[in-house]
């Protein structure tokens, strides 16, 4: 399922474009600057890279859906217009590439429930930023896919696929945040289906804020991160859960967890920019820096799971300067 070249800009979508770029055009600071840079070069990579179906090469995750998926939330998180910007078309192709792998049936894209929920994610916030008609009908669908595999798990959350009758934080968390998305896009989603979600992730909290795998042990970085983002998203900052979480974001949150390192970058950021001001500062400095100092001169990072994934997931970590998606509102 393709459409067409051309974007649909609406008029109400315009003053959320300029103020990002505003917001940015008068900031003179030196990071900022700095930061932009290091932003575009690896934008550059990735456009440089993505081949004429929409898809990266440089390893097996990079034709898949969800990875997809973080790179069109990396094009779209700077405020580039998505129609007649430097990035519309390597977007547009990315965006066709994810349809393409949706069953139009039952509206799952990919074949795992990680690559449905970064996928939605992205459709959702394209969706948001556009207001395409051509990606409602289809986002509509993804979410409804998460919304029944959710009935159908005795554990209220998700797993690898839509028939899993257990669960796991981290499919979990991706399935929720693509939920927040859709809901924020005008998809309609029950709010009985993000408190069962918030449910079973609470039982994965340990007493000290950490959030393991399927219970509450094993705690560590990403998973923490994720759980303390979905309780942010829910508006649940005042929470003792969510104080708990970032205590342990606080004490634990080295330069990303060493085994999944870009993963948890990726969530960290998202977390700490709901925290205290002073809890995002700190964190935000410190990513930006060890990030510029890794990227490559091609604009790229090496990570685990190939470049495509590892650089979308670096410029994800840094895109909250922008502000710019409406899942990075506060």
């Amino acid at each position: 399922m393709n459409f067409p070249q051309k974007a649909y800009l609406t008029l109400a979508y315009l003053p959320v474009y300029l103020s990002a770029q505003v917001l940015f055009e008068e900031n003179n600071d030196q990071f900022v600057r700095s930061l932009d840079d290091s932003y575009e070069r690896g934008l550059t990579f990735l456009k440089t890279t993505q081949d004429a179906q929409g898809q990266w090469t440089d390893s097996s995750y990079g034709s898949q859906p969800g990875v997809i998926g973080m790179a069109t939330l990396a094009f779209l998180s700077r405020g580039d217009d998505p129609e007649f910007g430097s990035y519309s078309a390597s977007l547009i192709k990315a965006v066709n590439a994810i349809l393409e792998q949706q069953n139009q049936d039952t509206g799952y894209i990919g074949t795992s429930m990680y690559n449905h929920g970064f996928a939605t994610l992205a459709l959702a916030e394209y969706y948001g930023v556009t207001n395409n008609f051509r990606i409602g009908p289809s986002l509509k669908k993804a979410t409804n896919l998460i919304l029944s595999a959710q009935k159908t798990n005795s554990k209220g959350g998700w797993r690898y696929s839509p028939e899993s009758k257990d669960a796991d934080t981290t499919v979990s968390g991706a399935q929720l945040v693509a939920l927040f998305a859709a809901k924020n896009a005008g998809i309609q989603v029950p709010d009985d289906a993000i408190n069962k979600g918030i449910k079973f992730l609470l039982n994965c909290q340990d007493e000290k804020g950490g959030f393991g795998y399927t219970g509450n042990s094993g705690a560590n970085l990403p998973r923490t991160a994720i759980g303390s983002l979905i309780l942010a998203l829910n508006q649940e900052t005042e929470s003792k859960a969510f104080k708990l979480s970032i205590n342990y974001l606080r004490e634990n949150g080295q330069f990303g967890d060493q085994g999944h390192k870009f993963y948890s970058l990726y969530y960290t950021s998202q977390a700490l920019f709901r925290s205290t001001k002073e809890d995002w500062e700190k964190w935000n400095i410190q990513n930006v820096r060890q990030l510029q100092s890794s990227q490559s001169e091609n604009g790229s990072w090496a990570g685990n799971y190939g470049t495509t994934f590892a650089t979308s997931a670096a410029l994800l970590s840094m895109a909250l300067n922008y502000r710019y998606l409406p899942i990075y509102e506060r």
